[in-house]
């Protein structure tokens, strides 16, 4: 894979087409990246102790096919 952690990529393909973004982490055994900015998703996170329970949003993998890398 040669997608990295810190290149900058575009979506190709899918709901997220045309977004611009950094990778935050490589998955190379997955074939997948998460790049920030695309593909949000969100989860409930149940409360414990005394914290009060909330929906999180974070990205979640994109195949790696389904990126380009491009120059800043």
């Amino acid at each position: 894979m040669k997608i990295k952690k810190g290149d900058n990529v575009k979506v190709i393909t899918g709901k997220s087409k045309g977004k611009i973004g950094a990778v935050v982490r490589s998955l190379p055994k997955k074939g997948k990246v998460l790049v920030e900015g695309v593909n949000i998703i969100k989860r409930h996170v149940k409360g414990t102790g005394g914290q009060v329970g909330r929906i999180v949003e974070r990205p979640a993998p994109i195949d790696a096919s389904n990126v380009v890398k491009v120059e800043k």
